[in-house]
């Protein structure tokens, strides 16, 4: 694992967990070169709610990882959802002693810091600061301000909040399996890389991710994310009303759902059965794919339009505003049959399924592209895009710090300016994750 190109992703989901291994090709896209899952046990609605068996989940799935890869994992990156997420839009600014100076990174870093100082709930701390646009001087709708001239700096945020002692508890379960936590990213933003293109994200998309316990909400516009949401509802609701609706056990009604579920009650005919074995001694249920069609229809209803709720709120009505790439669902709860038309039906939207293969290399298997490694792919994209980045960096100073004396054109200028901040992004990311495994070792 010693190699530089090579990241893991590890999804801590409500039903499951994933553990993926991936690096970039000479190609530029992301080859998955080991894929482990497990069956989670401690986790309700993205939380951690039992230690150990997490813990031995975590190993499970990273064991299958390193079999299925043959490779040792030490380090890995982690989804985070959850129904304590929430976020919210706050506006800073900073006043700069020297406005004949240039804006550089250290401002916009300092400003971000100053985020960082907000006063939260107890209990309660910042996860991403997301900086929305810039205004210099009162010029406002600036997406880059480094390199300008100007002595106020403002900037409007999207800032993801979550409950310490949630990140702390998956935090110990990393360390608990013998992993070392690299990063931590917010689910619905890895899954969004995984499966929105940039003309989307541009165009203004909101993406849905239907996991098992909860379902998450991102939404871009301008290519820049918006909005955030998790709501605390998921796969497992459904199954959960059809195992009360048909008195039947959780397992028939988890595979009932998946091999005859649909979310559209007028596509069953009534003589439609299904019969399932009884419980011992005991004869067997029938049950009507109409009936199954109505349990399933009536919650993701409910499901779609707390969803809908959510985008309003963002303000979708608003011209400005508008998502006119429409709604992406991805996540396993996505495959359920006839989903895509219930929520254009709802919502108005056009809707399509988010697949992982936008940046997956063209020889991965049809699992790796299932919707419900979309989280995962999108952790090891994360990770191998920061990674890229701080080598970019490197690459422009030389060993004593001085920049190197590098002859190059406008454009290459304009990537230079781009590293410069994505390593300020990065490294604020970085003194947070140096704060955070503090904050754990503290702990123990």
């Amino acid at each position: 694992m010693e190699n530089e190109n090579i990241a893991v992703g590890l999804d801590i989901g409500t039903t499951k967990i994933v553990a993926m291994i991936g690096k970039k090709n000479d190609y530029g896209k992301v080859e998955i070169l080991g894929i482990g899952k497990s069956k989670s046990l401690g986790v309700h609605r993205g939380v951690v709610n039992n230690i150990t068996q997490t813990i031995q989940s975590i190993q499970q799935a990273v064991q299958d990882a390193e079999t299925s890869s043959g490779m040792k994992i030490k380090d890995v990156i982690v989804g985070i959802a959850g129904q304590h997420i929430r976020s919210l839009q706050h506006s800073d600014y900073i006043t700069r002693n020297n406005s004949d100076e240039v804006i550089d990174e250290d401002d916009i870093d300092r400003l971000c810091n100053q985020v960082h100082k907000l006063v939260m709930l107890p209990g309660e701390e910042i996860i991403h600061v997301l900086p929305q646009d810039f205004k210099v001087d009162g010029q406002a709708e600036i997406k880059e301000p480094i390199g300008m001239y100007g002595g106020r700096l403002e900037a409007n945020f999207h800032v993801v909040v979550g409950q310490v002692s949630s990140i702390r508890n998956i935090g110990r379960c990393v360390k608990s399996a013998g992993l070392e936590l690299s990063g931590i990213t917010l689910e619905p933003l890895a899954s969004a890389n995984a499966v929105l293109s940039q003309e989307e994200k541009e165009a203004g998309v909101a993406l849905i991710d239907i996991g098992g316990g909860t379902t998450d909400l991102a939404i871009f516009k301008d290519g820049i994310i918006r909005h955030t949401a998790v709501i605390p509802f998921g796969g497992n609701v459904i199954t959960e009303d059809i195992k009360e609706g048909c008195s039947i056990i959780e397992k028939q009604a988890e595979l009932l759902k998946i091999k005859f579920g649909s979310a559209w009650p007028g596509e069953n005919k009534d003589n439609e059965i299904v019969s399932i074995p009884g419980l011992r001694g005991r004869e067997p249920k029938e049950i009507t794919l109409k009936n199954l069609s109505k349990i399933i229809h009536a919650r993701v209803v409910e499901i779609i339009e707390q969803v809908y709720l959510e985008i309003k709120n963002y303000g979708h009505e608003d011209q400005k505003k508008k998502l006119i790439a429409g709604i992406v669902l991805t996540g396993g709860g996505a495959q359920l049959q006839h989903l895509k038309q219930l929520v254009e039906y709802i919502s108005g939207m056009d809707t399509r399924i988010g697949y992982p293969n936008e940046h997956l290399a063209g020889d991965s298997d049809s699992e790796t592209t299932s919707p419900m490694f979309a989280t995962a792919v999108g952790l090891v994209m994360n990770r191998l895009q920061s990674r890229e980045k701080a080598s970019q960096v490197k690459s422009f100073v030389d060993p004593e710090g001085h920049e190197a004396n590098v002859t190059s054109t406008a454009e290459e200028d304009s990537e230079e300016v781009q590293d410069e901040t994505s390593k300020e992004r990065r490294r604020f990311f970085d003194k947070w994750a140096e704060k955070f495994k503090e904050f754990l070792d503290n702990a123990e």
